[in-house]
């Protein structure tokens, strides 16, 4: 059984008490939380985007998710509520100057401040380091500190000066309290373009469906007329037959006879005509084309005219 050679067992070897709930490194957290990304875990590099929750992402990171959905990634459920490009945010974030990143600490003999951050505010000047609250607008995807938006209430973007609501502001990796809303919000959000586009598609069929009878109305002349009332209109084959006579009527007139145009109207010497002499010459009836007596030979003869 053990304590052999005059060893003295301690408490805490013999009686097994409850585990110590392992707490986790605040610092180490936020470090995760505003320096690499949620789904691949890599260092965040632009373009950076942020979903409607609130977490931040590599651009590349989540095209590759949406590619390739079929594999089972042990981080797709922080990205589950992304299902396409549309539902992330390109964030515009405004560099730090007092940031040197790994330009300084060459040797590796530097001590590097985990509290520096990469981004800052444009307003208030505060680091993006997990410290202070931090908010992006949807419309625009600007980057600001709560405390600048708390400070300057407008209606209009500080940096570009795009109009926004309170539903565009959305928090920075937030606490749990601010997930749920945002969630909340997401989901309602949601609900309400699917609702628009099943009211857009009754209305594009009904248009379609408006539209040849409105081109037919507008192509023949209008059958209404003012002061008398709208008429049956008669059968094609009747009109063609009232349509006939008539026409028939009106050429027997001019000429005497029934569909027969006069003669002289269609005949028309050419000689009379102001072409030139050679277009002239290729028609028997130029002077060039007629022979003499001496010159046409018996028809018993060769002549040109046989072949």
């Amino acid at each position: 059984m053990g304590c052999d050679g005059g060893t003295i067992p301690k408490r805490h070897e013999l009686v097994k008490g409850p585990k110590k709930v392992e707490k986790v490194d605040k610092d180490a957290e936020l470090v995760a939380q505003w320096n690499y990304c949620t789904l691949s875990q890599e260092i965040l590099r632009r373009p950076i985007v942020a979903c409607e929750l609130g977490r931040l992402y590599n651009k590349d990171a989540v095209i590759e998710f949406l590619l390739d959905k079929s594999a089972e990634k042990a981080l797709g459920k922080a990205a589950s509520h992304i299902r396409s490009i549309k539902n992330v945010t390109e964030l515009r974030l405004s560099d730090n100057p007092a940031w040197e990143g790994d330009k300084g600490n060459t040797k590796g003999d530097k001590h590097d401040d985990l509290q520096r951050a990469r981004f800052i505010c444009p307003v208030v000047g505060l680091e993006m380091n997990g410290r202070h609250r931090f908010c992006f607008l949807r419309c625009c995807g600007c980057v600001f500190s709560e405390r600048a938006l708390k400070e300057i209430k407008a209606e209009v973007c500080h940096t570009c000066g795009a109009a926004f609501q309170e539903e565009d502001i959305i928090v920075l990796n937030g606490t749990k309290e601010d997930v749920e809303m945002l969630k909340k919000r997401m989901e309602e959000r949601r609900l309400r373009a699917k609702l628009e586009k099943k009211t857009k598609k009754p209305k594009t069929a009904t248009e379609c469906a408006s539209k040849p009878g409105t081109t037919q109305d507008s192509a023949g002349p209008s059958k209404v007329k003012s002061g008398k009332p709208e008429e049956a209109d008669p059968d094609p084959r009747e009109k063609k037959s009232t349509l006939a006579p008539r026409g028939a009527a009106t050429n027997g007139s001019a000429s005497g006879k029934v569909g027969k145009p006069p003669c002289g109207a269609l005949k028309r010497s050419i000689a009379d005509s102001e072409e030139s002499e050679t277009y002239k010459s290729i028609f028997t009836s130029h002077s060039s084309a007629k022979r003499s007596k001496e010159e046409s030979a018996h028809w018993v003869t060769h002549t040109s005219y046989c072949f």
